[in-house]
């Protein structure tokens, strides 16, 4: 365990963990505020927009740049590949633990104050980030975590096998999903996976996720194992 804090801060000496996805989420949030706040809201009770989502890409770089930035200098200090790995999956998860909680407080706010005076909808989000505010966190923390874990397995795909090695990792992802297309199609199953999914509330699509975390964190585990720097 001692390890992984140490990890933890050696990569909390790169400021960009907490500096850039506030940074980015508050140039879009008070760029679509003065924009909506020029427009009549007319008889709409909420005015949703996509800003929101710059967090969740900023955190999928973060743990991007984990990797391609940082790995190989930590690696040069004496940690192991498995507590560097490790470390850095539970820097993601604290992060994304707390920035899920300040997301939530926002979006709380964001309805006390009838979308900030200009019916903005930031913070909420229609079907998976518009429930409960436990369940806006869970969900919140739940997509962090997949996007900065995917961000990490992407960066050590790229250690390990450069720009050909991401080519070939996006074509099995491909070849995957048009696999599981074509059997859907011969097994008839196309109306069943519509129902599965148009039944499927917003607590079931955050365990969907979560299994999704779980996957992304074993492939990456898989791979850092045998990267070399």
């Amino acid at each position: 365990m001692s390890a992984w804090v140490n990890v933890i801060r050696y990569q909390l000496l790169n400021r960009g963990y907490v500096v850039m996805p506030w940074v980015t989420v508050s140039f879009i949030f008070t760029i679509e505020l003065i924009v909506l706040a020029l427009i009549p809201a007319g008889h709409s009770a909420h005015r949703y927009v996509g800003g929101l989502a710059s967090i969740y890409v900023v955190f999928f770089v973060c743990g991007l740049l984990s990797i391609t930035r940082s790995l190989a200098l930590g690696l040069s200090l004496g940690l192991s590949r498995r507590s560097y790995y490790l470390g850095t999956v539970l820097l993601g998860v604290t992060l994304a633990t707390f920035y899920g909680l300040v997301l939530t407080m926002l979006q709380v706010i964001e309805r006390v104050t009838g979308g900030w005076g200009v019916a903005i909808g930031f913070f909420q989000v229609p079907y998976i980030l518009n429930g409960p505010w436990y369940l806006t966190w869970l969900t919140s923390v739940v997509v962090l975590t997949l996007l900065f874990v995917g961000g990490i397995w992407v960066g050590l795909v790229y250690r390990r096998w450069n720009v050909i090695g991401l080519w070939a990792f996006a074509a099995c992802q491909t070849v995957v999903l048009l696999a599981g297309a074509l059997v859907a199609t011969r097994a008839h199953a196309w109306q069943g996976i519509g129902r599965f999914f148009t039944a499927l509330s917003a607590a079931g699509l955050t365990g969907v996720l979560a299994a999704a975390a779980v996957v992304l964190l074993a492939g990456g585990y898989a791979t850092i194992r045998r990267v070399t720097v």
